[in-house]
């Protein structure tokens, strides 16, 4: 789709070039001109746009002859190096180069020969051909960026426990991204330090608008794979290559962006648990980012080395929502001495508490933890939407409803029965800095209707069962007594 989606970019650009030109041709069509002819503008297109395609290389006209290629896998592996070539040296070359590199075409999942592989392939370019997109031209570019969104929950909800290391349920990042950018219209930068496919940063982008974002997005993502799914995301929802900076790297030990922080809106749905360096490495002992705390975050757990990060790179005016497990809120130790600090330092806002079953592969329940460093007040919110969800097959979903429950609490800060709770900071040192969110807000009590007539009847059916069961094995001991003294 991606391929698709190049080709048809490509395509609107230099056609409105062509026939906008003062002795243009209004019915100029890139797609049917000959390579040779294409020659001519090329220096000028990768000038602009970063890439180029040959028109023989557009995704129509590979689509055209799939049935007839005999080596349509070469064909089309030809086109994505001409793809990768042609950025070599460019402006776009960091964010455009390799973007191609995890599509194998000889791979045996596509067929077992070449015939098959090739029959294969066809299918799924036609496949991508016959998905009503609109034209380029009419349609809103984001038609691209959320089929593109929906396949990849398809995959997430399938892929166990993996779909939810590079994935965030839309509802879920709606929610981070409506806690992060609250009060603001406008901000410089977003960033996300395990972007994954970069769902959350592009959440902003459609919650703020793209224009609202001043100064770009940012993120960093270690696995390679998961790195190309997001910057292509951020290209199929039109951001383009200078408008966002993508690293490929562990942020914990080798953050790239430096030059960047800091942040005003930070969303991470981080690793779980993470096994990291730690204090195996002495550098990180001094790291700007760790040292404040006085301890680093376990090594077999990085979930508040992720914290600490987001707390260095966040703004002044900044804030930076989190996903957190429940082991991170309540586990003694180093993580303690580091909640500790959060609390003492007044740079903890919020603690919500989310159903179970949200995310792909994992059932467990999760929280957000809000940081913020230019907090007014010294109190803590807790907020308890633990059984605000509506059952989807076999994962819970949030709907705008709840989502619109949990916003409006966050920004009144106000006590609700059994649902939110603002909390001293003296209270959360009494609890030991325990920061889970049942600790503080008391859950509703249902009131049981009790029918006297109908425990009357149960008491004397129950009573009746119990001297028939008696009485059996009275018989049984009997018998067996019996047995034993012949």
């Amino acid at each position: 789709m991606f391929y698709r989606y190049l080709s048809e970019n490509l395509t609107q650009f230099i056609n409105e070039e062509e026939r906008m030109a003062d002795d243009g041709d209004p019915d100029f069509d890139y797609a049917k001109i000959s390579d040779e002819e294409a020659e001519y503008i090329r220096p000028g297109v990768i000038n602009d746009k970063g890439f180029f395609l040959y028109p023989s290389e557009l995704f129509e006209n590979v689509v055209k002859t799939a049935d007839t290629d005999e080596n349509l896998n070469e064909t089309v592996k030809a086109v994505f190096d001409d793809f990768n070539r042609s950025v070599k040296g460019q402006f776009s070359e960091r964010d455009f180069s390799g973007l191609f590199d995890d599509v194998d075409l000889n791979s045996n999942k596509l067929g077992a020969t070449i015939g098959d592989r090739n029959k294969r392939l066809a299918k799924i370019l036609k496949n991508i051909a016959a998905m009503d997109l609109g034209s380029f031209e009419e349609n809103s570019i984001d038609a691209f960026g959320d089929a593109y969104e929906y396949l990849m929950s398809l995959y997430a909800s399938s892929a166990g426990k993996s779909g939810g290391e590079y994935y965030t349920p839309q509802e879920v990042s709606e929610l981070l991204t409506l806690i992060a950018t609250s009060g603001k219209e406008k901000v410089s930068k977003v960033y996300d330090p395990a972007c994954g496919s970069g769902s959350l940063l592009l959440k902003s982008a459609r919650i703020l608008g793209k224009d609202n974002i001043q100064n770009g997005f940012y993120g960093q993502e270690v696995n390679p794979t998961t790195y190309n799914l997001c910057r292509i995301n951020m290209i199929l929802h039109d951001v383009g290559p200078d408008n966002f900076d993508i690293a490929l790297g562990d942020t914990l030990t080798r953050p790239f962006h430096w030059d960047d922080e800091p942040f005003d809106v930070i969303v991470s749905n981080p690793p779980y648990s993470l096994k990291w360096e730690g204090e195996d490495n002495p550098e990180l002992t001094d790291d700007e980012r760790y040292s404040p705390a006085g301890v680093l975050a376990p090594k077999a757990k990085a979930d508040y080395a992720f914290v600490m990060h987001c707390l260095h790179w966040l703004s002044e005016d900044g804030k930076a929502a989190i996903v957190s497990y429940p082991g991170a809120l309540y586990r003694k130790g180093a993580e303690q001495k580091i909640r500790k600090f959060l609390v003492d330092n007044n740079y903890l806002e919020a603690i919500i508490r989310l159903p179970k079953n949200l995310f792909f592969g994992t059932s467990t329940e999760t929280a957000i933890m809000v940081l913020k460093k230019g907090k007014q007040d010294n109190d803590v919110l807790f907020i308890d939407a633990f059984n605000d969800y509506h059952k989807v097959i076999n994962n819970n979903k949030l709907e705008p409803e709840h989502i619109r429950k949990i916003i409006e609490t966050f920004t009144a800060r106000e006590n609700i029965d059994s649902y939110s709770r603002i909390v001293s900071k003296d209270e959360i040192a009494e609890k030991d800095y325990n920061l889970l969110v049942p600790t503080y807000i008391e859950p509703e009590v249902a009131e049981e209707k009790i029918n006297l007539k109908e425990l009357l009847s149960d008491y004397k059916n129950n009573s009746e069962e119990i001297q028939i069961n008696q009485n059996r094995l009275f018989d049984l001991l009997s018998q067996l007594d019996s047995k034993m003294r012949d």
